[in-house]
This record gives structure tokens, sequence and C-alpha cells, in this order.
């Protein structure tokens, strides 16, 4: 059937080995843009993905971020937002005190604002990554600066050792885990959003705003737990080779390894592009 809309999680799925946009990946996006609307789906921040956008030559496009907490659309206007409340924020910090003693980092976000306690080496790993930079306060004082607006996040990310991750990952899913939504991409970091926030939600939330087009006319990519709703339920759901196998069982195709541009090779063979 002819698919009408693209949506692809980026890191680890549509970035290469070095986190960038491949020559051969860009060729491909640059040739199918006129005939499918390209969709960013990730767990990044919208700022972290705009230059992505604009070297695919995307930028203007709509975006799902936040793992589908805020959409914006072609003006960068909020479709859908889900933020955690400040309570609940609040909650998360006092628990990293009594579990871990405060080890872990704990980085607030909101719209195109991060927040960083201190530039450690867990700041500066996500600064590398992102290429980009973060406002640096203390958790306490972020949650001062927002009371008065009664603003909450729309994700938290929490960093650590590996032992201490888990011991908050425990905490977190039994105190915690009917009101939030966690994530652990790996041993050394968990992602926090609302609970029932998923990539799967914030495409729904986007369809709705489109007319005449459904999940069924939807191919996405992915390659981490986060991405496996999403590939279930749209017309075509492509696992990178690197993916989880959890998010292989649930792919209707399987291309290649994101470090050799499964996503630009299945994209490619799909629509007759000459690689």
């Amino acid at each position: 059937m002819p698919y009408k809309i693209l949506f692809s999680d980026i890191d680890g799925t549509l970035l290469d080995a070095q986190r960038s946009l491949s020559a051969r990946t860009i060729k491909v996006i640059s040739q199918l843009k006129e005939r499918l609307l390209i969709i960013f789906v990730s767990s990044r921040m919208p700022i972290q993905m705009y230059y992505l956008q604009e070297k695919a030559g995307l930028l203007g496009m709509p975006l799902i971020a936040y793992n589908g907490a805020l959409v914006l659309g072609r003006e960068r206007e909020v479709l859908h937002s889900v933020e955690i409340s400040l309570p609940l924020c609040e909650q998360i910090v006092a628990l990293n005190r009594e579990c871990t003693l405060g080890k872990l980092h704990i980085s607030f976000y909101n719209f195109d604002k991060w927040y960083v306690p201190q530039r450690d080496i867990w700041a500066v790993y996500e600064e590398r990554n992102t290429c980009t930079t973060p406002s640096v306060e203390t958790n306490e004082r972020v949650l001062s600066l927002w009371r008065p607006q009664n603003k909450g996040a729309h994700k938290l990310m929490l960093m650590g050792e590996a032992p201490l991750v888990e011991v908050m990952w425990q905490a977190l899913q039994s105190q915690m885990g009917e009101q939030l939504q966690l994530y652990k991409a790996k041993s050394t970091c968990i992602e926090v959003t609302l609970k029932n926030v998923s990539k799967l939600t914030g495409i729904k939330a986007f369809l709705s705003h489109q007319k005449n087009i459904s999940l069924s006319d939807a191919i996405a990519f992915g390659d981490n737990y986060n991405d496996k709703e999403m590939l279930e339920a749209v017309g075509l759901g492509v696992a990178v080779g690197n993916a989880r196998d959890q998010v292989k069982a649930v792919a209707k195709a399987v291309t290649e390894h994101h470090e050799e541009d499964g996503v630009a090779q299945y994209l490619a063979q799909m629509f007759d592009i000459e690689l």
C-alpha cells in the first residue's frame, strides 16, 4: 500500500556510529520528503532535534519529543504536551536523596530548557551526544523557579553508576510506578515521563491534527524498548539490526544495523532509490 508518513527514532536508529546523519541517509530523506511526511520521534528535547532536521532538509517539519510528551507542529506550536507535575518531581528528588544519598544526577527538561545540577561527567556526556548546552541549577532551585508558574517537567533523566541506578529503578517502580513511565535504555540511565506517555501516544496526538492519515498509513523505524508500541501499531514497523530482541519480535521487518545505515538501506530498496 502507498504509505503517507514516516516516523523514525533518532539515537540507535537513524544516526550512524558518529551520532550523525550519514550522507546516504540524507540522500534518501531528500528524495522521499516530497512523497512522505517525515517526522522524527525521540526521547530528545526539541532543540536537540532541530539541528538534525536542518541537516536532513526537514527544518520546519513537526516533531515528537520527550518520548511523546511534547508534540510540535510546523510553526513549533504545541500540539500536545504532558508534564510530570511539580509534586511528583519533588517526590523523585526526595527519593533520590533517600535511596542513593543524592548521588544520582537528575536532569530536568521542559520544552527547550535543560537543567543540570552540575557539569559532571553525565552532563558532559549528554552535551557531546546531543550538541546542546544545559543551564546549571540545583534540582531544588529548578523546582523553586517552576513553583510560581505551576510548571512541571516533560522529562527527567536520572544518571549514575549502574548499581545506584538499579536501586533507584526499583524504588521508582515500587513507590511511583503507577504515576510514572520509566525507561531504562541502558544500565546507567533512567528516563522518566508521566504514566502512559509513549511515542505511540505522541504519534496519535499528532495524527489527530492531520486529515486522512491513520496509523495504517505509517512506516516507523526504531531500536529500543520505547519504540516497541510504535512499531507494533503502525502499518509497517521496521526494527534496525541492533534493536532489542523484544523490539525485533514485534516488528514486521528487520533491516541492517544503524551503523550500516539500516534505515536508508531499507527505504532505498523499498522506494527504488540508488544509494
